[in-house]
């Protein structure tokens, strides 16, 4: 059983929606990284999702595409966001990581010396946004081999026969994308979102969570009670916009807002 697949049975035992936070590798310091993902722990994340630094994505919205840049700026690289999760991994053993960017980089570094670093690091999920899950056999098996999980997004536009091809591949968790869109949308139904991840259900049994769109208490909890947990990016990653990543002041208001933002979003799910 890997750590996410172990972590959901947990919060399912005790009547827990999973808090997913995202944030980008390396924003807005490098050096400020690795404390900002045990802050989040300290603040009720229940697994983290770390984004890799990629100059060209195409399912972010300009507010995580705009960490992507300030982390490339500062000189981090996927292998840098490894390094970040290994030094995590140090002190704290048991919050799952999800690694989630584009496959151009991990084409660079090679597949089977991309899966052994993680494994290294102490990764516990992948999220590739541009590999088709009918494409993913290999790869996913390798994952699975060592003991971590294939993650694959759904989203409202998703045809039939891809649904059937993510629900058979995925682990760990379907990530269902709430809306049409890039991530930071304001508009969310939640009650299409609802009807959405009960037929996903009616499906499968891994966990449901949902993401793009959740930015405070209200969403989360309309959609946390229909989902087994909700993934929050832009929300939290805004903060760290326009300020001075050198200002060690200006950096520790930010990451305070960010916990802000996550009590509040933790309170929402708990009062469910």
């Amino acid at each position: 059983m890997t750590r996410i697949e172990s972590t959901f049975e947990t919060l399912k035992a005790q009547n827990k929606k999973a808090l997913i936070p995202y944030v980008m590798a390396g924003d807005p310091n490098p050096n400020n990284f690795v404390g900002l993902l045990h802050d989040l722990v300290k603040h009720g994340a229940d697994m983290i999702e770390v984004g890799l630094p990629f100059s060209d994505p195409m399912a972010d919205g300009p507010t995580v595409a705009l960490a992507g840049e300030r982390a490339l700026a500062a000189g981090t690289s996927t292998r840098d966001a490894l390094k970040m999760v290994a030094e995590f991994r140090q002190q704290d053993t048991q919050t799952p990581i999800i690694l989630m960017g584009y496959l151009n980089p991990v084409e660079i570094i090679g597949y089977d010396n991309f899966v052994a670093l993680c494994e290294q690091s102490g990764v516990d999920g992948i999220l590739m946004v541009d590999l088709p899950p009918a494409e993913a056999g290999s790869f996913t098996q390798h994952l699975t081999e060592h003991a971590m999980n294939e993650i694959f997004l759904l989203s409202p536009t998703t045809l039939a026969e891809r649904r059937q091809q993510v629900l058979t591949h995925c682990g760990g968790y379907i990530y269902y994308v709430s809306l049409k869109g890039v991530t930071g949308s304001a508009t969310l139904d939640t009650d299409d979102v609802a009807r959405q991840v009960q037929a996903i259900k009616a499906e499968t049994d891994l966990p449901v969570c949902v993401g793009f769109g959740i930015r405070d208490a209200t969403s989360a909890k309309a959609i946390g009670a229909h989902a087994d947990g909700i993934i929050v990016g832009s929300a939290l990653v805004q903060n760290f916009a326009d300020i001075d990543a050198n200002d060690i002041a200006a950096v520790a208001n930010a990451q305070q807002k960010i916990m802000a933002k996550m009590d509040e979003l933790r309170g929402a799910l708990d009062s469910l």
